[in-house]
């Protein structure tokens, strides 16, 4: 089968499935698994400037969005030469990866009748579904129950190990200038780790807040997760909240790998968060995955 995926979780699950040759199109942000832009043909690339800091991005994405601009273009003339027999793209977030409704217009404009799977999952077991109805689109029902199977299973072992711990008071920070607070399945993260999250809308969407709410909560760990950022990011971004919300412990977490893209490896940033939070009850995750500051 011929797949396109546009989102850059939708190619994880691809490749965890072992279906990456299969994968003849992708997006410039795709990258798990490893090499795959140098594969499969990339035909969505953002229309942001580079080079922006956080401030900038989200300047440039307001105004783009206040005129009805796209964050993100699709090449449909390359997708109509690859002939793609399964699609898949998302409509949780336009501000995140290319959304359906773009998707669906440039199909009709090419004449592809490819058989389009939307991943939009707002919660940990949504996301474990997601995987399963891909595998079945896909051709390969089997692997994604092993799949499922296998992650459900290391969900349940952090679950035992965290149970009977004190919990911390966790706020999880998506943006920070301005700040920015998780929705979505990032509370329910925070949760499975062994923590109490604070303020984010658990299976909402993410919403702004300000620095005095911050100050106000009563939160014993700052995540600082921000979104699309890597770990080297998220600590250089972790100075302005240290200096803005001093005296919390702070931990900053890869969030383009393993906290806002939902693919398998959410169980991954689990586990991370566990020890972070619970380190004389975890062993240490890999290094580049989190770093308590």
């Amino acid at each position: 089968m011929r797949i396109a995926s546009l989102l850059p979780a939708t190619t994880e699950i691809v490749g965890a499935l072992g279906l990456a040759d299969e994968l003849v199109a992708v997006t410039f942000e795709c990258d798990e698994p490893a090499g795959i832009r140098e594969r499969a043909a990339v035909v969505v690339d953002t229309a942001l400037p580079p080079g922006l800091d956080p401030a900038g991005i989200d300047a440039v994405v307001r105004d783009r969005a206040a005129r009805g601009l796209p964050m993100y273009e699709l090449d449909t003339a390359a997708l109509a030469r690859l002939r793609p027999e399964l699609i898949l793209t998302q409509d949780l977030c336009r501000i995140c990866a290319l959304p359906a409704a773009t998707v669906t217009d440039a199909l009709a404009a090419i004449g592809c009748t490819a058989d389009v799977v939307q991943h939009d999952p707002h919660t940990v077991p949504e996301v474990l579904a997601g995987i399963a109805e891909i595998a079945r689109r896909a051709g390969r029902p089997a692997a994604g129950e092993r799949l499922v199977a296998d992650l459900e299973r290391r969900l349940a072992a952090i679950e035992r190990t965290v149970a009977d711990r004190a919990r911390p008071r966790v706020l999880v920070l998506e943006w920070t200038d301005p700040p920015f607070l998780a929705g979505h399945w990032v509370p329910e993260l925070v949760r499975r780790a062994g923590g109490e999250p604070v303020l984010g809308a658990e299976g909402g969407r993410s919403a702004a807040t300000t620095w005095d709410e911050l100050a106000a909560a009563p939160a014993d760990v700052i995540v600082v997760a921000p979104c699309g950022y890597g770990l080297d990011a998220a600590v250089a971004q972790a100075a302005t909240v240290r200096e803005r919300l001093p005296g919390r412990r702070i931990v900053a977490i890869d969030s383009a790998s393993y906290v806002v893209r939902a693919g398998p490896r959410l169980v991954d940033g689990i586990e991370a968060l566990a020890w972070a939070l619970h380190p004389d009850a975890l062993v240490s995750p890999p290094p580049g995955r989190v770093r308590p500051l």
